[in-house]
């Protein structure tokens, strides 16, 4: 058992409130934002309407946080194993084989972009850059969830400061353009008429393929105490998740509809070109630290399934080296797959992933999870982690 640190500095309101949000965010960057191909996809791609998607990202993200975290906290169920047999009972092995797929394709997207990246802004060869990255994400899992949470608040903070930087480097030079954009309406990348629908079902689908990042926040709400604390960082995760994608939105908008931008397979790159090679080396490393805080996160998340699991059938866990080793199985996996492509996996595997996701997640957290949560009233006097739930 990794031992906790009572009195660090984690453990106060900080771990409470704002440490769920920013592990939620330290996973989702990397196959949610990272190279700007998927903000092309599910939702730049409409122009003027893009925003609109982005709104109901926000709404989604918060809502499928604050279940989440309030859900995990009254169960205790501290990985989605033992959360989603709460929800679905024996169906959760379909939801199981779902996020290990979802996974190991986000994890593929990222290996597969960032060789590329690695390799034009810092001259690394393809699989040095990639092999690196798959060592380093071993040993933090080889370290546990204490040196994890450490890791990914320092990285995760890294990583906002320098998407504000890049999106304020793009759109103060190009906000003219994205006004225009803005103010004709233009939606002329993508064929016909663009009607609300369309725009909101495409962030439907993001918000979908993205559900597999929750898992990874799970460990942190054990913190949590009350509903109050729940709901609210909740609240904040969905903050910390929405603000770089409409960083990116209008960065991208700014293009819009070149093709030159919006087809490419790291939108991000071809915007960076003209503002110094440095920019470009920086990208380079974030794009590098994304993937290994995606993937060390979604790895730790079915580490610690594995361990619940075993817990309960023979009161172990697995070893250090038995993580580190888990953790580099994975990458490899998605290395493999990584071949295919970066725009063919995000158009065609993520979509698919998202309708799994939206129906073994989403639909039984917004149904019988609400109904868990209203059934389980707080009684007078007491603290929510006072009370049994019997449900």
């Amino acid at each position: 058992m990794e031992k906790e640190n009572k009195n660090s500095f984690f453990d106060g309101a900080f771990g409470r409130y704002i440490l769920p949000g920013i592990i939620l965010q330290s996973v989702l960057i990397g196959g949610g934002f990272a190279t700007g191909r998927e903000i092309v996809e599910y939702g730049a791609k409409f122009g003027a309407m893009g925003w609109l998607g982005g709104i109901g990202i926000f709404i989604g993200f918060s809502v499928m946080a604050m279940l989440t975290f309030e859900l995990a906290r009254m169960f205790k169920a501290y990985d989605y194993r033992s959360l989603l047999k709460r929800l679905i009972g024996k169906a959760w092995i379909f939801y199981d084989a779902l996020y290990l797929l979802l996974a190991i394709l986000i994890i593929a997207v990222m290996a597969s972009a960032t060789g590329e990246i690695l390799n034009s802004t810092l001259g690394l060869n393809y699989w040095v850059g990639v092999l690196s990255i798959t060592l380093i994400v071993g040993l933090l899992n080889f370290f546990g969830e204490g040196f994890i949470e450490r890791f990914k608040t320092v990285g995760t903070t890294a990583l906002l400061i320098s998407y504000i930087f890049f999106s304020v480097l793009i759109i103060s030079s190009t906000w003219g353009d994205a006004r225009e954009v803005l103010a004709t309406g233009d939606t002329s990348f993508v064929e016909g008429n663009i009607n609300l629908w369309p725009v909101l079902w495409s962030g439907i689908l993001y918000v979908g393929y993205n559900l597999a990042v929750y898992p990874a926040s799970l460990f942190t709400v054990k913190r949590q105490k009350t509903r109050k604390e729940a709901l609210t960082s909740g609240l904040i995760a969905g903050v910390f998740m929405t603000v770089p994608w409409f960083l990116t939105y209008f960065s991208l908008l700014g293009f819009y509809p070149s093709e030159n931008v919006m087809g490419a397979s790291v939108p991000w790159l071809v915007m960076l070109e003209g503002y110094g090679g440095w920019v470009v080396v920086l990208f380079g490393i974030i794009v590098g630290w994304t993937l290994i805080e995606t993937a060390t996160g979604m790895i730790r998340a079915f580490i610690d399934r594995v361990n619940r699991n075993l817990e309960e059938k023979v009161n172990k866990r697995l070893s250090k080296t038995n993580n580190g080793v888990i953790a580099i199985l994975a990458l490899v996996l998605a290395v493999l797959l990584a071949q295919v492509g970066v725009i063919d996996l995000i158009a065609i595997g993520y979509t698919w992933m998202a309708y799994g996701m939206i129906i073994f997640y989403a639909i039984p957290m917004l149904t019988i999870g609400v109904y868990y949560i209203v059934k389980h009233k707080p009684q007078e006097g007491l603290k929510d982690s006072e009370k049994e739930v019997n449900l």
